[in-house]
């Protein structure tokens, strides 16, 4: 999210200065790498960089590929293998053990459907969107179409194809990806011949509330805002919650907790933490999260706090799922020894990405299996007719 934030400032930023400017994406791995496929690069005429494909070791010979591509005016895929061992081969230094396929797509401002405005209209409303990238893994040479689809959760679409038809054959593969939120690569079958696709979903931006405006909530949305996160504080108290304390808030919210909700839609897709040190104002908010269909509620303070607030609930009738109950983190925060409110605002960050992915947070040198799920083809061969 913050990459592709950044990537369109950067764009926007070149248009200004009438630069050239090419996105590199990555679209296919076999091994290992160090990103994923749907990591993005933005490339300007006089080689500045925004964005991230590799480490550090491919950036350099893609800049030159880039450049070859703004001239052509034609996209290009760019095949890395890293498990030669002559690195000399490339000319870089590369740490991997994989085989990974850049696209490189010069953008043409004139277009109102390049990839950048796609990256746009996702990032213009808090929907999961699909984007579909052509590419021939059969013909490096070949013309690539590049990313020519976009459709988000209401059915909007933005599409390059000729004609209606091809688009209107995806949508198997487009409401498969939107309902298992799953990214991957398949085939698909034009009158032109066969084309890979990089079937994407992008999901909307983590919203982060922040239930306190004392100075220990602080580090928690700086975090936040660095990871490109959408961040609320909220507060009682007018005196604390205001925008020159909270300068980089997407919003400050002063209300009573009957009140919060009424500010903002919650999705799966916005998580809470509660932090004010009062206790009733914790209390009633809690009793209001529990009914949400929301990932993560985290409660700051000692586990008896929580306990307690669970007997009261249960007092006035209130009896939480397994579900419910599996959503609340009490006390918030990973196990990570944290002391300041600094340390403290690290864990709970990493509590809520673990939890947004269902992940342990456990040590990567436990895993027994990559760290990566390895890229297969998710989706049933499609056969699309222009």
């Amino acid at each position: 999210m913050k990459e592709i934030q950044d990537i369109i400032q950067a764009f926007d930023e070149a248009q200004k200065q009438n630069k050239q400017t090419a996105l590199a994406t990555v679209v296919h791995v076999q091994g290992s790498s160090y990103r994923r496929p749907g990591a993005r690069m933005l490339v300007t005429e006089d080689g500045q960089l925004t964005g991230a494909i590799s480490g550090g070791c491919l950036e350099g010979d893609a800049l030159r590929k880039a450049r070859q591509a703004m001239i052509r005016q034609k996209a290009k895929l760019v095949m890395y293998d890293t498990t030669d061992e002559d690195d000399a081969k490339l000319g870089v230094g590369l740490g991997c053990n994989g085989i990974i396929y850049i696209l490189i797509e010069p953008i043409k401002a004139e277009n109102p459907s390049n990839p950048i405005q796609l990256l746009k209209r996702y990032l213009s409303t808090r929907q999961k969107v699909v984007l579909i990238t052509l590419f021939s893994l059969q013909d490096l040479h070949a013309e690539q179409a590049g990313t020519c689809y976009f459709q988000n959760e209401t059915g909007e679409i933005i599409s390059n194809f000729s004609n209606k038809q091809a688009a209107e054959s995806l949508q198997p593969v487009v409401a498969y990806a939107l309902q298992h939120t799953v990214s991957g690569i398949t085939t698909i079958d034009l009158s032109e011949g066969v084309q890979n696709a990089f079937v994407e979903v992008l999901q909307p931006a983590v919203r982060l509330v922040i239930i306190g405006a004392g100075n220990d909530t602080m580090p928690l949305l700086q975090m936040a805002n660095i990871l490109g996160w959408q961040t609320i504080v909220v507060d009682g108290r007018a005196p604390y919650a205001t925008s020159t304390r909270f300068p980089t808030a997407h919003q400050v919210i002063v209300a009573k907790p009957n009140q919060v909700l009424s500010y903002f839609d919650s999705d799966e897709r916005t998580v809470f933490a509660l932090m004010t040190h009062n206790y009733n104002y914790d209390l009633a908010m809690l009793q209001q999260l529990v009914e949400l269909n929301i990932p993560y509620i985290g409660t700051l303070g000692p586990k008896k706090k929580l306990d307690q607030m669970l007997e009261e609930l249960e007092a006035e009738g209130i009896f939480l799922t397994q579900n419910q109950r599996n959503k609340v983190y009490g006390p918030a925060g990973l196990n990570i020894g944290a002391e300041s409110a600094e340390e403290i605002a690290l864990s709970i960050i990493a509590e809520i990405k673990a939890a947004l992915t269902r992940n342990k947070g456990t040590s990567l040198r436990n895993l027994e299996d990559p760290i990566h799920i390895r890229e297969t083809n998710l989706f049933p061969e499609h056969r699309v007719l222009t």
